[in-house]
């Protein structure tokens, strides 16, 4: 098996599956490089008896705008008490604090979206708490092989090679990033792991390997993508020059954390009543529309009203980097902005986490599964990775049998290209690419801005594909390869939904369509051409 990813999607399906098969999972860098170690939250999920799943399901529905699959998401939250007990089992540290009786128990704070307390967390760096257990568990299990250090370059598949069994995934072409090479690599099936696309816009809070790798290799493989138009903005990111959009969790207003302006005057409640704890998308926004109504670069997000103590217990990591950067939050205010920080869209699967090609799937991010809707709440994102990796590691347990070993697959042939002495053109494009997302394509759009960004990506889509044609593939020019396709499956989809739901508000259509019953927004590929198996590019461009 070949799992490409290494976050908790990745690690979950590698390690469900140890002792049944033997697992390859591939890390663009270090394994621990991901999103997955950057998440501070925490998993949601219902753990206290006066919460219920009736009560998540609900308001994970309302957080989605109508666009939740409602039997996915009850499927999801009944099982997020045994994804809990499952990293329990593993060893994850997570808080606890004593009750007025003497008892222990785990401490649950509360997100916005949320009606009860029911975040599950290891202080606030629950991810890193995830991800080192996880890879203590992989580094221990004979059956699974971490490969750091690959970039995927393209799915392979039988009948892009010419080859009978149907449109069926047999492996992908790596990068060595080491030694330069691309080797083929075959699977029995293939695991996308690879999380979202939010590099793709100037200021994110994700890591930056958060280049939409895998949904674009799923989509040039013949995948349907759904929802691309639903890239969700966290409100609150450190503002700091030197910060690169540090993330300070949704937790902090989960506590009591306030939202005001720069002169101290709180706003939220001016948008919902519910203020700081409103879901992302109204917050998000919200800060957005009083910035440029008040033209200022940031707003204030404080909690120096709470106790010290409160704040560096329950905070102990953003209190420690907001000091580098000269802040104190138990005494003052600090300065956020949003940035991009999710993408709810994704490669479409169903409950076992099958995609449209047999052989593959896909899980966490880089999926779309129904749970999230329109807007992701906080905190389902660590347990949708949890209950899918579960789900497909179920699935491919039982079809071992039935899969296939993958046959010989031809080398990547690199006889018809060259070394690049142009990597300019890879880092202006780049630059260019996420400038204009930002500008075009962010928090407020209208059908003006995005048909000028379909323009400019066009244009870059057809001055990347004759790069990537002509010379030697980089880790870069991947990305970048990646980046563009998925924006432009972002502005695509933003073109085809004229209303405004969720994550996605267009000033020509301000309000939801109420006419007929809200629908994805699905978009399929057209159908790709054959290869010699001998070509420059076997699985190639566009």
């Amino acid at each position: 098996m070949l799992v490409i990813g290494s976050g908790a999607a990745g690690l979950g399906v590698a390690l469900r599956l140890a002792g049944h098969a033997r697992v390859a999972v591939l890390s663009k860098g270090a394994p621990d490089e991901g999103a997955t170690a950057m998440a501070q939250g925490g998993v949601a999920a219902v753990l206290d008896p006066g919460d219920s799943v009736e009560a998540h399901v609900r308001d994970t529905l309302a957080a989605g705008a109508g666009l939740c699959h409602e039997a996915v998401v009850r499927h999801v939250v009944e099982r997020g008490p045994e994804a809990i007990r499952w990293l329990l089992d593993l060893g994850v540290p997570f808080t606890v604090e004593a009750t007025e009786d003497g008892q222990v128990r785990y401490h649950l704070t509360r997100e916005g979206g949320h009606s009860h307390r029911r975040v599950i967390h290891a202080a606030d760096a629950t991810g890193r708490a995830i991800e080192r257990t996880l890879l203590e568990r992989a580094r221990a299990a004979p059956d699974v092989e971490l490969l750091p250090e690959r970039v995927a370059v393209d799915l392979i598949t039988a009948a892009r090679l010419g080859l009978p069994g149907g449109n069926r995934v047999l492996g992908a072409y790596v990068l060595d990033r080491r030694s330069g090479r691309v080797e083929a690599i075959g699977a029995r099936a293939v695991v996308l792991a690879t999380g979202g696309a939010s590099k793709v816009y100037l200021y994110t809070s994700n890591p930056d390997c958060a280049t939409g790798d895998g949904i674009a290799m799923a989509w040039r493989a013949g995948c349907r993508v759904a929802n691309m138009e639903f890239m969700q903005f966290h409100p609150t990111c450190l503002y700091h020059p030197q910060a690169k959009s540090f993330l300070i969790t949704e937790a902090v207003r989960g506590e009591g954390g306030r939202l005001l302006l720069p002169d101290g005057t709180p706003f939220m409640q001016r948008f919902d009543p519910r203020g700081e704890l409103a879901p992302r998308d109204i917050v998000a926004r919200a800060i957005d529309h009083e910035m440029k109504r008040l033209g200022i670069d940031y707003v204030l997000l404080d909690i120096s009203h709470k106790p010290a103590e409160f704040v560096r217990r329950h905070f102990p990591n953003v209190y420690a980097r907001c000091l580098e950067f000269g802040y104190d939050m138990t005494r003052e205010p600090i300065p956020v902005v949003p940035a991009a920080h999710y993408t709810c869209g994704g490669v479409v699967t169903d409950l076992r986490a099958r995609t449209d090609l047999e052989g593959l799937y896909a899980v966490g991010e880089v999926a779309h599964t129904g749970l999230h809707g329109a807007n992701r709440m906080a905190s389902n994102s660590l347990l949708e990775c949890l209950v899918f990796a579960q789900a497909c590691a179920e699935d491919l347990r039982a079809r071992l049998e039935a899969l296939p070993p993958p046959p010989a697959l031809p080398e990547w042939d690199e006889s018809r290209v060259t070394d690049s002495d142009e990597m300019v053109v890879v880092s202006h494009n780049w630059d260019e690419l996420r400038r204009f997302m930002w500008d075009y394509v962010g928090i407020v759009r209208t059908t003006k801005r995005l048909q000028r960004a379909k323009r400019r990506v066009d244009l870059l889509l057809a001055e990347i594909e004759e790069y990537y044609g002509n010379f030697r593939v980089t880790a870069d020019l991947l990305e970048l390869r990646n980046l563009a396709l998925v924006a432009d499956l972002i502005i695509r989809s933003a073109l085809a939904r004229r209303e405004s739901r969720g994550l996605h508000y267009t000033l020509d259509y301000p309000q939801p369509d109420d006419t007929a019953p809200p629908r994805d927004t699905v978009l399929s590929p057209p159908p790709r051409p054959v290869r010699a198996a001998g070509a420059a590019r076997p699985v190639g461009s566009q």
